[in-house]
């Protein structure tokens, strides 16, 4: 039996373990039983988490089973998880990932939604390159965001382009560790609309580092403001590129707890 904890910001679904309960046991396995939407819980990934003074360590798994570095709305969940029995609402917290320390600040909490603002960290490696995919050339804007993210700029695809371009830049060979990708339109200065196609998921209703990373592409090559909402089809968040970070404003969302008994 393994107790666990469900959460999702903007429909971006996450299962918290706290680490000690599974010790010893095939993670990579394990997110795949735990995730899988018909024999399991039903999640994007799966988040082991140790509580430490101040926040929390994380690691996290997508729902195939392979290793994430961060995740921007897996973070703020896990926020709203460790500060669900405290009621001040200006409290700051670091959570410990594998692309480093991401701190949260609590600006609004109303019943099991909690709102944060977190630095993301700062954009590296951001270029725009043509990459040939899917019997296509896409121009694309690559950038490390903790976490690989290619982002492609212009009119959101239909749904048959989407699947066919965004399973093929996942695994395109210029990522050897695969990315997650982007489609992003820019509908003024300060309005991007998104569709995320999620490393080791596939489509997502929402992505915190997608979206930071879209915010990030945009302001560098097609025009959009530093500041700005991001709206994915599960909902916006607000993303600014200053010149120390990039902050993600956004809810998170407790559900249930339970318990796995397979």
């Amino acid at each position: 039996m393994i107790k666990f904890s469900k959460a999702h910001a903007y429909g971006n679904d996450f299962i918290y373990v706290e680490k000690r309960a599974v010790d010893g046991q095939p993670l990579a396995e394990l997110a795949r039983r735990l995730c899988d939407r018909h024999s399991g819980i039903g999640a994007d990934g799966l988040i082991i988490f140790e509580r430490i003074p101040g926040g929390a360590s994380m690691q996290l798994f997508n729902a195939d089973g392979s290793r994430a570095e961060i995740s921007g709305n897996g973070v703020r969940a896990l926020g709203a998880l460790l500060l669900q029995d405290d009621t001040a609402v200006e409290t700051r917290l670091t959570i410990h990932s594998e692309a480093g320390p991401k701190e949260l600040t609590r600006v609004a909490c109303v019943g099991a939604r909690h709102t944060f603002r977190g630095s993301m960290g700062v954009p590296r490696d951001l270029r725009q390159i043509s990459i040939a995919a899917a019997g296509e050339s896409v121009q694309a804007v690559v950038v490390d965001m903790g976490n690989p993210q290619c982002v492609v700029l212009g009119s959101l695809p239909d749904s048959s382009k989407f699947r066919r371009l965004g399973h093929a830049l996942e695994h395109h060979e210029l990522f050897p560790a695969g990315t997650n990708v982007e489609f992003a339109c820019v509908e003024r200065p300060d309005r991007i609309r998104i569709l995320i196609w999620e490393r080791g998921v596939g489509p997502t209703a929402s992505s915190g580092s997608g979206s930071c990373a879209a915010l990030v592409a945009a302001a560098a090559f097609g025009g959009a403001a530093r500041d700005a909402e991001v709206v994915a089809p599960g909902g916006a968040q607000r993303v600014e590129w200053r010149d120390d970070n990039v902050y993600l404003t956004g809810w998170a969302e407790l559900l249930f707890d339970g318990e796995w008994l397979s």
